[in-house]
């Protein structure tokens, strides 16, 4: 057909055009009615498909690791008694609040035993409070040879119980003997009741920042 011919055909007689421009009518028809579908249906349905499968995926990460986590249970329970048993070694070398006055009566021991001259032994007025423990600064200031100073340091650090020298200064005399001004610090684990009191305080804290 010529152009001119297909100028003159008559949108309201299809039927009885060719069958070349009916044809060509039918497929033009047919790729509206697929876009129309697609932007009006078909869009909606791919993106909820694509949104589906993303969450399949991401379900199926989370489970593959809950997998891996159950296979592992035992592993993690021995590992959280390790833990706890560790715990419970490292809390037995903090003193109650009953040994507090042993404990520095042992930290003086230990430098008068090495024929230290104490000039200053003052514990802090108040502990410093923690989440399961209190710790308590003791500053001094000892003299003696510097021989004697590094045996001291070395029996504080073979306590039984937790004492950490921090802040040491030295100072040579006109005499030839060692003034050290350090800060022991030593640690006791809170009672019952304190630890009650510590949940409690820390509560209310949270409590008040929201």
């Amino acid at each position: 057909m010529t152009l001119d011919e297909l100028r003159n055909l008559d949108p309201k007689t299809i039927g009885s055009w060719p069958v070349l421009p009916k044809l060509g009518a039918l497929l033009i028809a047919l790729l509206l009615l697929i876009i129309a579908s697609y932007f009006l249906d078909w869009q909606g349905q791919l993106e909820a498909i694509d949104v589906a499968q993303q969450k399949e995926t991401s379900l199926r990460a989370t489970f593959l690791e809950k997998k891996k986590q159950a296979i592992d249970i035992e592993a993690y329970r021995k590992q959280l008694a390790d833990i706890e048993k560790s715990f419970g070694a490292l809390l037995k070398q903090l003193p109650s609040k009953s040994e507090m006055e042993a404990l520095l009566t042992d930290i003086n021991q230990a430098g008068l035993g090495r024929g230290l001259q104490f000039e200053l032994f003052k514990p802090a007025a108040a502990e410093n409070m923690s989440e399961f423990y209190a710790e308590l600064p003791i500053t001094l200031r000892v003299s003696g040879s510097y021989h004697d100073m590094g045996a001291f340091a070395s029996d504080i650090s073979k306590l039984s119980r937790i004492v950490l020298l921090n802040d040491m200064q030295l100072a040579q005399n006109k005499d030839g003997t060692i003034t050290m001004d350090a800060v022991a610090k030593t640690y006791r684990y809170l009672d019952e009741e304190e630890l009650v009191r510590q949940k409690s305080a820390a509560r209310k804290a949270k409590a008040a920042k929201k």
